[in-house]
């Protein structure tokens, strides 16, 4: 027996170091997984200062091996391991997510409101609309949904144009048609061509002491304009007659007299204007026009409706300095 080995009551030896299973008392457990029992041992559950001195009668003790340990609430360390909420730790950034999302939605929302409440304000104080009749809205509704017909059928006419220009040997023939087309269009707008249609007559008298101005019949040029018109001439009292383009001019002259492209008209004023007479007709009607500007300052503006009228005048032809065309 060994000088390193004591007798115990049982008439045993007691072993120098811990019992380890699969072997003799003293030696080392011979399988390479078997835990360490200074760190898994199920007879030790103190902490590591309890484990550091057990006490002969736990060291004496046999281990079974055929036992169940439960080591969910033990830690390396030996002392029980709290549980870890990580269901709120995880939680925490979606909650920042959706607070930003929902301050970015409200903002987009209070932005559309604003804009919503600034164009109802803009289009509920405008003074023209506000006094016009519903008739008259019902109208220039009908006289712009007629323009768009016209144009969708210009649109339609410009691309059959196209087709016949890429056809074949009528290719030739068609463009030749076409270039005098355009050209006979341009003529008429640039005045250097008369042009006949249908259209209607403004006759401007003055009244009240105040004559007609140069601003009253630019108003209503820029309102048949605006309309459709399409050709225009302005003839005096004096019958003379000039041709309206897009650089015709005018000024107040001496004694209630125009000066329309340096030429002197004395009143009365005729307009003749070739366009849709219904559409031009509103135009000059509407609250705040022309029609009622000369009626404020004592005068008359006589309209007419014909099926067809004549702008005979002319423009001489204007030599461009510095305009070219793109090639």
């Amino acid at each position: 027996m060994s000088d390193e080995q004591t007798e115990t009551g049982t008439g045993w030896p007691q072993p120098a170091g811990p019992v380890r299973p699969g072997g003799p008392a003293g030696e080392p457990d011979p399988r390479p997984d078997a835990p360490d029992p200074d760190e898994l041992s199920p007879l030790a559950p103190q902490g590591p200062a309890e484990r550091q001195q057990p006490d002969e009668e736990s060291a004496a003790a046999p281990v079974d091996e055929g036992a169940t340990v439960d080591l969910s609430g033990v830690s390396p360390s030996g002392e029980s391991a709290a549980p870890v909420d990580e269901p709120v730790a995880s939680a925490a950034p979606g909650r920042f997510r959706m607070s930003t999302a929902g301050v970015m939605i409200v903002a987009l929302l209070a932005l559309l409101g604003f804009t919503l409440v600034v164009q109802f304000k803009t289009t509920s104080t405008d003074p023209t609309l506000g006094a016009t009749r519903q008739e008259d809205l019902v109208r220039i509704l009908s006289d712009l949904d007629a323009r768009e017909n016209r144009l969708q059928q210009d649109i339609r006419a410009l691309e059959d144009s196209q087709r016949q220009l890429r056809s074949g040997e009528q290719g030739r023939q068609a463009a030749l048609d076409e270039a005098t087309r355009r050209a006979d269009e341009l003529g008429i707008l640039a005045g250097t061509l008369p042009a006949t249609g249908p259209g209607l007559t403004l006759r401007f008298e003055a009244g009240g002491g105040k004559p007609i101005s140069a601003d009253q019949v630019l108003d209503a040029v820029q309102e048949l304009r605006g309309s459709g018109a399409e050709a225009m001439q302005i003839s005096g009292g004096d019958r003379v007659t000039v041709r309206i383009i897009a650089s015709t001019y005018f000024l107040n002259g001496e004694n209630g007299s125009l000066v329309v492209e340096g030429r002197r008209l004395a009143s009365p004023f005729t307009i003749t204007v070739i366009g849709d007479p219904a559409t031009m007709r509103t135009a000059l009607n509407i609250p705040g026009g022309v029609v009622a500007s000369v009626q404020g300052d004592g005068g008359n503006v006589t309209v007419e409706e014909r099926g067809v009228v004549e702008v005979s005048a002319l423009h001489a032809p204007i030599k461009l300095e510095h305009a070219r065309p793109v090639s």
